[in-house]
């Protein structure tokens, strides 16, 4: 008996080969096998939907396709002079990367914050259009007196904030 305890306690080392690996159980499941009888579910149609346009590949309606419905880009009067900014703010609208006023608690002074320096202090991913400060005066978050900002834009509470705290801003105009 005590043979059989000192056999299961040796750990056996395993080597692997290529030829012995194998995906675990249900990481890969079976292929669909189509068009093999109604008990498979895949009959008739196999996967493919109905007739014509939506059985082709890459067939179906468009992006810009409304129901019928005359599309947006034939319901705009497209005269000189017209502008796509009207159009979604995903193409011709700016986006900021924001940064809260409170993140600014433990800044280091002799440091002037600009978008590069706020991308090195990792308080920003991307640069994307410009960075933009946001948030007023927070309770328990003090702001270091004497704060440079460069090409940085406000909203009109961290604008405010800012300027009780003492910042020096690179243009004198609120951008709110």
């Amino acid at each position: 008996m005590a043979d059989k305890t000192a056999a299961i306690a040796t750990p056996v080392s395993a080597t692997y080969t290529l030829s012995s690996l194998k995906p675990n159980t249900h990481s890969r499941p079976k292929r669909v096998r189509i068009g093999r009888g109604h008990g498979s579910g895949m009959v008739k149609t196999g996967g493919e939907g109905g007739k014509g346009q939506t059985v082709r590949s890459g067939g179906g309606k468009g992006p810009a396709f409304e129901g019928g419905q005359t599309p947006w880009a034939r319901r705009l009067p497209h005269n000189r002079g017209y502008s796509q900014k009207g159009r979604d703010t995903g193409h011709f609208g700016e986006v900021y990367a924001v940064v809260n006023v409170a993140d600014l608690a433990g800044w280091d002074t002799s440091v002037e914050v600009s978008p590069q320096s706020l991308r090195a202090a990792k308080k920003i991913k991307a640069l994307r259009d410009g960075v933009k400060i946001l948030g007023g005066a927070k309770p328990g978050k003090v702001l270091p007196t004497g704060l440079r900002f460069r090409d940085v834009v406000f909203s009109t509470p961290a604008r405010e904030a800012l300027a009780a705290a003492g910042a020096i801003f690179d243009d004198p105009a609120p951008q709110g």
